[in-house]
Parts: structure tokens; C-alpha cells; sequence
């Protein structure tokens, strides 16, 4: 198991994308479901940083872990309750037509993880995601 706790700052977004790049590259997967992981946990982060702290910055806690032939991301932050299961896919065409940025992080999030779940304890906002895989040398530690 292996753990990051970082600022919620958009210059963290590095640090969150190398210390997830140290663990996949370690384990036997497709380009495609890295590019799934990494996209699906940056993501999520982005959103804490734009959201989660509107008076504040606040931290993140990251927590990735192997179980069977699965990969599991949990991400912790302190921010103002969300609960990202209930979010509403964004409508292409009003995004389009009010050039809206945005809105599809969250959706990508739990369409590209096999798993994508939520729940508020302790003051905390933590969503667990998992993806399965093919094959994972379990021999490798994370």
C-alpha cells in the first residue's frame, strides 16, 4: 500500500501524476487502463482543487493498494460534503453552446473504473475506485 498527502494546489497535479506513474509502472497493464487509471484519478483531484476548499486550501490523501486482480485509488479530502455518484452527466449541447468548460471529469471518473464509490466519515469526503485487470503480478508490491 502505498500513500500521498498533498496540497490542493494545481501545481500538486505533477506530484499526483508521478506518484501514481511509480506504482502502474511496477504492475502489468495495458497502455489503455493506465491511461484510464492516470486520467480517472487526476480528474477527481482537479476537482478537490477547484472545489472542494472555496474559503481555504485544504489537503488531499491518496491511497492506492492491490487486492486480487484489482487496483484500488482512494482519495480523501476535508472539503464541503460531495458525493460524486450523484452528479448529473453535463448536457453536451448547453456546454457547447454557452462554452462551458468542464463538467466530465466526474463522469469519465466512473465510467472508466470498474468500481466508483463514495461515503462521508469522520469529516471527510472519501472515494474509493478500483479497476480490474486481466493480469497482475501480485508478487510485485505496490
Amino acid at each position: 500500500m502505498k500513500t500521498l498527502k498533498c496540497r490542493c494546489d494545481m501545481a500538486e497535479i505533477k506530484r499526483v501524476r508521478n506518484f501514481l506513474s511509480e506504482i502502474l509502472k511496477k504492475l502489468d497493464i495495458s497502455e489503455k487502463d493506465y491511461f484510464m487509471i492516470e486520467l480517472s484519478l487526476l480528474e477527481i483531484c482537479l476537482n478537490i482543487i477547484k472545489y472542494a476548499y472555496p474559503q481555504e486550501k485544504g489537503e488531499i490523501f491518496i491511497k492506492i493498494w492491490l487486492e486480487e486482480n484489482k487496483i484500488f485509488l482512494q482519495i480523501r479530502d476535508y472539503g464541503i460534503p460531495f458525493d460524486p455518484r450523484e452528479s448529473e452527466a453535463p448536457e453536451l449541447e448547453e456546454i457547447i453552446k454557452n462554452e462551458k468548460k468542464g463538467g466530465f471529469g466526474i463522469l469519465l471518473a466512473r465510467k472508466l473504473m470498474d468500481g466508483f464509490d463514495y461515503k462521508r466519515q469522520n469529516s471527510q469526503n472519501i472515494l474509493t475506485m478500483y479497476k480490474k485487470f486481466k493480469s497482475v503480478d501480485d508478487s510485485k508490491s505496490v
